[in-house]
């Protein structure tokens, strides 16, 4: 399939493929981040915000949320679960508010959806420019030179009849800025069987690096991959949650 193929045909799957994420915990610790670390501000922007969970939960903390997207068929069904938000069919990398923002969020890994280290630097200054003073800039990142090329995340969910089986996976070749996220989607009936596999290109960064890209733009703390706690990185783990602060 091409590439975003996957993500386009099985938007109506895309929930369901997301089922053990806690939305919930995710949004609330960077709701914490924006009181800690912010302005104090409640308008925010959710980049590739999907089907719109995330700005769902912003929405009901109290913020004037809105979602960017470049997929229509996710934003429409994003639009039917926050009717009060305002959903935008734009590229992160590229894009423009009509007035800035206080916070701004980008989950789920979709910071690597820049494919290339000068789209991701694109995207850098795209928000920048769109944040308030004092705005916070916040998303997880996996480390290229700590990736398992092994590793896959396995869940299964029932719909419709249907046995659904999802897996993901990280790859990197070892050299350069692109690896890839490779997804696989079993859906087993009574009938037949089905298989889809997918491989998204995304752009593949240090750690090091990346605090380099962000650093001219905002004062940079990096704190470990854990919702439930807010500490500091601890500089070896390949996973971590990003919090920047526009100067």
């Amino acid at each position: 399939m091409s590439v975003n193929a996957l993500y386009t045909d099985l938007s109506g799957y895309y929930d369901l493929m997301c089922a053990d994420i806690d939305y919930q915990a995710q949004s609330h610790c960077v709701h914490r981040l924006q009181q800690l670390f912010g302005n104090g501000g409640s308008r925010h922007l959710d980049l590739a915000c999907g089907t719109g969970p995330h700005v769902r939960h912003f929405i009901d903390n109290g913020y004037d949320s809105a979602g960017l997207d470049i997929n229509q068929p996710m934003l429409d069904r994003a639009a039917i679960r926050c009717p009060e938000a305002r959903f935008s069919l734009q590229d992160m990398c590229e894009f423009r508010l009509s007035e800035p923002v206080d916070l701004i969020s980008c989950f789920l890994y979709s910071i690597h959806y820049s494919t290339g280290i000068e789209r991701l630097k694109t995207c850098i200054a795209s928000v920048h420019g769109a944040l308030e003073t004092q705005g916070v800039f916040c998303f997880n990142a996996v480390d290229k030179h700590k990736i398992d090329n092994d590793l896959f995340v396995k869940h299964t969910a029932r719909h419709e009849g249907s046995r659904f089986t999802f897996s993901s996976g990280w790859n990197y070749c070892g050299v350069g800025e692109r690896q890839s996220l490779r997804l696989s989607i079993e859906k087993a009936s009574a009938e037949q069987t089905q298989v889809w596999h997918d491989e998204h290109p995304m752009v593949a960064v240090g750690f090091g690096e990346l605090i380099g890209l962000l650093e001219p733009y905002f004062e940079v703390h990096v704190l470990e991959h854990d919702y439930g706690k807010i500490v500091p990185w601890n500089e070896t783990s390949g996973n971590a949650l990003f919090v920047c602060v526009k100067i």
